[in-house]
């Protein structure tokens, strides 16, 4: 009879476990960790905190690495993550565009989903991504100034 017990309470606890959601990833790391944590990973990839651009109160916080061509603006809240999202900067349409096609395969194949489509003209596209934990927007406006922008937002 023990054992039957322990059996079945094993089943539920492994139902349990393999329930929860799981937290969506920024180039592998979690967007689950505290925001301290997420900010000194980051700084331990080459970014540092650009302190005219983020606010007194460190709920908006931009960081720039002159390796990469984006800068990176997070947003928390009580310690928490919320969002994190990536502004390139590239000068001429053109390779606005072949770096939009070139971000959504990337995050197709990380996140093995299609992106739904709700734009997708010449010089204004948008790829909406659903992921575990979380949702990925690519977004491309080929306008006076051109711009791409990836947002990764928590559930």
């Amino acid at each position: 009879m023990k054992k039957i017990i322990l059996a079945l309470m094993a089943i539920v606890a492994l139902g349990a476990c393999s329930g929860e959601e799981k937290d969506l990833t920024y180039r592998g790391l979690s967007m689950g960790l505290p925001f301290q944590t997420f900010c000194d990973s980051l700084i331990a990839r080459g970014f540092a905190v650009d302190s005219a651009k983020t606010d007194s109160a460190f709920t908006r916080v931009v960081m720039a690495n002159p390796n990469e061509k984006f800068r990176l603006m997070l947003a928390q809240q009580d310690g928490k993550l919320l969002a994190l999202q990536e502004n390139y900067q590239v000068s001429t349409n053109d390779s606005t565009r072949q770096l939009w096609q070139q971000r959504r395969d990337e995050l197709e194949k990380e996140l093995d989903a299609w992106p739904n489509m709700p734009l997708h003209g010449d010089d204004h596209k948008v790829a909406k991504f659903e992921a575990d934990g979380g949702f990925v927007t690519v977004t491309l406006e080929n306008t006076y100034t051109p711009t791409l922008q990836v947002l990764y937002e928590k559930k």
